[in-house]
């Protein structure tokens, strides 16, 4: 199995430390909003990763952390403010409180999703001890320093500390990435920061913790405070994994910053490589940009389903672009993958029809299209050329049975739920090759009337096919025809 592994850009063969087990930490949600498709497209392409370690037989642990507090980032500059606490002043709730109600809603859409549960689900705020642990570790080695208004970490100190970007430090804008206002104490400009003291524009924060970190500043009672973003991931996953871990993922823009900073911070503190293999997921794209929540983007699974969506559909859409590659999003884009899941399930069907009346749909498992598929995983988790080769096989003419048993195990992978909707059909309904031309027009005619909010012209023309002799099923899986007794 091989992976491009973004410390070295190149694809490289993959070796656990200690295998079969494999350790994994992704970079989860900061929990102050609803999560838009772009951050769940994220969450599926990890996702699938860990889905294909598991088809080749590793035992993985998973790690996903929440964010609920600490998160600033370059567009939070301006204000001093993290992201939970503007939540909370905006909700007029406690930033616990935001981040429990956001945590739900997170976990109900990738439910939704298909996406496995981690293993591990920490929250930043239960490891502040084991945080302010880390930042005491670099004050002691010597690779961090405090001013009045943070503990920073003083990447002069980390020779290769643009080892994973291969940026040029000088050609950054002064201040990029430190996460806080400007601090005239900071020795580099791109220092970031461990440990806010509440002071100056943090005077107000609304989640704090003493430290026994001492702040100059006057008005800083016990080091009082909160942990800089980066810190938050270093910790948990040391915590929980250890030291050295197998997998680090997150977006391509955490390369630069954040996760250059988790390995700086880390290293320093234990002596030991942070992660051996880093994965980053592009963006989805609208527009010409990177969907997210700062530009005003607020598509959602919740609102796809209002539009007449199947999570199942946002799935199948993922599935079609390479996690490394950017993929474009809009309504009508999801509307013709719902249009390709549909289909896919229509085949099955077919397929299930061609087996002998009482028949079991388990066979055998087709070894040539499996070993096929296991190459287009095991190169780079390849999963659009996988889905193709699901495709090409169902067009096949190996027995039924055993192209379904081929099919269930794919989608242990997939995940589109394949087995558990065939298990759930009825195969008495007729496909779209039994159909004239003149009904699956009426058809599709009627779809749109149902999008459209044209209920009338709907049940009109629902009325024309059952005079045609055919009588429309609506599911959840799409509408459905069956002939009339005559």
């Amino acid at each position: 199995m091989k992976f491009f592994n973004t410390m070295g850009r190149e694809l490289q063969e993959f070796t656990p430390i200690n295998p079969p087990k494999v350790t994994f930490y992704h970079c989860g949600p900061t929990v102050y909003w609803v999560q838009h498709l772009g951050n769940m497209r994220a969450m599926v392409m990890a996702d699938l990763v860990r889905r294909a370690l598991l088809y080749e037989g590793y035992e993985v642990e998973f790690v996903r952390n929440y964010t609920d507090v600490g998160h600033l980032t370059e567009e939070d500059i301006e204000s001093g403010e993290d992201r939970m606490a503007v939540a909370s002043k905006r909700e007029g709730i406690s930033p616990e409180a935001i981040a429990d109600k956001y945590i739900k809603i997170f976990e109900r859409d990738i439910a939704e999703l298909n996406v496995l549960p981690a293993d591990h689900k920490p929250r930043a705020t239960k490891y502040i001890e084991e945080m302010q642990a880390m930042v005491q570790t670099l004050l002691d080695k010597g690779y961090a320093y405090i001013t009045e208004q943070a503990v920073y970490f003083d990447i002069s100190k980390k020779d290769d500390y643009t080892k994973l970007s291969g940026q040029i430090l000088e050609a950054n804008r002064t201040g990029a990435g430190s996460g806080t206002v400007q601090d005239t104490q900071k020795r580099n400009p791109q220092d970031f920061a461990l440990w806010f003291f509440k002071t100056g524009e943090h005077k107000t924060a609304l989640q704090t913790w003493k430290s026994p970190f001492e702040s100059p500043a006057p008005d800083v009672k016990d080091g009082e405070g909160f942990p800089g973003w980066h810190i938050e991931c270093s910790t948990m996953s040391t915590a929980i994994l250890g030291p050295t871990i197998d997998i680090h993922m997150g977006g391509v823009e955490h390369i630069p910053v954040h996760h250059t900073n988790e390995i700086a911070q880390s290293e320093c503190a234990t002596g030991q490589v942070f992660a051996n293999y880093w994965l980053h997921n592009e963006w989805l794209v609208g527009k010409g940009r990177k969907i997210s929540k700062s530009q005003g983007d607020q598509q959602s699974v919740e609102e796809a389903k209002q539009r007449g969506f199947d999570p199942m559909d946002i799935r199948y859409l993922f599935l079609q672009s390479h996690y490394r590659s950017k993929q474009v999003f809009d309504w009508d884009i999801l509307a013709t993958a719902r249009k390709g899941r549909l289909n896919l399930l229509k085949k099955l069907e077919a397929v299930a029809r061609k087996m002998p009346e009482g028949e079991e749909l388990h066979g055998d498992l087709l070894e040539l299209w499996d070993q096929k598929f296991r190459e287009a995983i095991g190169d780079d988790v390849n999963v659009p050329k996988g889905l193709a080769i699901l495709w090409d096989m169902l067009k096949s003419d190996e027995k039924p049975e055993d192209i379904l048993t081929t099919v269930f195990e794919f989608d242990r992978v997939l995940g589109l739920r394949l087995e558990e909707y065939l298990m759930n059909a009825d195969l008495g309904d007729i496909g779209d090759d039994d159909v004239p031309e003149e009904i699956l027009t009426m058809l599709e005619q009627r779809e749109q009337a149902r999008k459209d909010k044209d209920f009338a012209l709907a049940d009109r023309l629902r009325e024309q096919i059952k005079d045609r002799g055919y009588e429309i099923i609506d599911t959840g899986e799409g509408s459905k025809l069956r002939k009339l007794d005559a």
